[in-house]
């Protein structure tokens, strides 16, 4: 296994040890205590492993290591969130034990996930529901509505100020004026894909660019990691993006009311994001567990821009000792003492019908 200074090149900051991941801290202002270390019967492993991926759930990995510590004592996580592309990428050259991913693996990524793992597949295990807001910095609005068309035509460059007509007539009342400043994320990210599949399947008409982890386009200025991102958006007026739940709660950003399939104009919320994953579809095999989610949903209160953050791990093939740490680890993550912490952490656990799958396929690991 590299050492966590490899890992450093991928561009994030390894946090070391449980006790560093205390320290140093999540973006969470309101996380669990000790005493919400898992309870039940696991079978603990020692020693330290390192994986890397999506900063969608840093924040869920890193309280998620610091309890899994308290419980499993010599068990130390270290989590790079260093991005979605980047953390399949060292995953399948070996680095990294697990990847962290807001997609599941495309089957050029797939197939070299299988070599890595000795043959084997590599299993997508949706972890975390992230739901993502659309967050915005402009006077005049706390609630802003917005349905898929105006907020495509934003992020394509044709509705460029707050006062355009087709914003102005979702939001009766409102006195929004200045330039939109929209900021989109500048690294390879699976909230960036995620975001472009919902433009593409809900307002195909005014975005015309295919779903992609790199942001398609030229408009708006770029921001690194959601921490980036969001940092962004809070100190620049007129400024528009999409980031996870959690950082937009962590960083006090206001975020959009949007228009799902019903017709609703709906506030985010981990309750409203839990619906939308409700309805998504196993796509995968065997022991795979990659939905499909449907960003069109006409489900009653369903937040309909959402993402799933998986968890990439073999489901055989590594080393014993990783191996081990591994399939602990994840049935801590997909237990239930594991999935209760996320939505004061801003996430949405996973809905019984998905966790249920999950729990049978990290089971199937060795």
């Amino acid at each position: 296994m590299k050492n966590g200074s490899r890992l450093a090149t991928l561009g994030g900051v390894v946090v070391a040890g449980a006790l560093a991941l205390s320290a140093c801290g999540s973006d969470n202002n309101s996380g669990s205590s000790a005493s919400e270390a898992p309870k039940g019967n696991i079978d603990c492993a020692k020693g330290t492993v390192n994986a890397a991926g999506s900063s969608a759930q840093k924040n869920a990995v890193e309280e998620w290591s610091k309890l899994f510590a308290a419980k499993c004592a010599g068990a130390n996580l270290n989590y790079n969130p260093a991005g979605s592309g980047a953390g399949i990428a060292s995953f399948n050259s070996g680095q990294v034990s697990f990847a962290g991913s807001d997609s599941a693996l495309k089957p050029p990524e797939a197939a070299a996930a299988q070599k890595r793992c000795q043959g084997s597949p590599a299993l997508n295990l949706p972890m975390v529901v992230g739901p993502i807001g659309v967050v915005y910095n402009v006077d005049g609005a706390d609630s802003l509505k917005l349905s898929p068309e105006t907020l495509a035509g934003i992020f394509a460059g044709k509705i460029k100020t707050w006062n355009d007509p087709a914003i102005a007539k979702e939001n009766a009342g409102a006195k929004l004026s200045g330039p939109i400043k929209p900021i989109y994320r500048a690294d390879e990210s699976g909230t960036t894909e995620n975001f472009t599949k919902y433009l593409k399947a809900t307002a195909p008409g005014a975005w015309t660019w295919e779903p992609a982890k790199k942001w398609p386009n030229g408009v708006g200025q770029g921001a690194t990691k959601s921490d980036g991102v969001s940092a962004q958006v809070k100190s620049t007026k007129g400024a528009i993006s999409y980031v996870e739940l959690s950082f937009a709660t962590n960083n006090s950003l206001k975020t959009a009311d949007i228009k799902n399939g019903a017709g609703e104009y709906t506030k985010l919320s981990p309750e409203t994001a839990s619906k939308a994953v409700a309805g998504a579809k196993v796509v995968g095999t065997g022991n795979d567990v990659a939905l499909k989610i449907d960003y069109t949903t006409k489900e009653p209160g369903a937040y309909p821009i959402v993402l799933v953050t998986y968890e990439i791990a073999c489901e055989k093939g590594l080393p014993a000792e990783q191996s081990k740490f591994v399939k602990s680890f994840l049935t801590y993550t997909s237990s239930a003492d594991g999935q209760k912490i996320l939505t004061n952490l801003g996430y949405a656990p996973l809905p019984d019908s998905v966790l249920t799958k999950v729990q049978g396929s990290v089971k199937a690991l060795s």
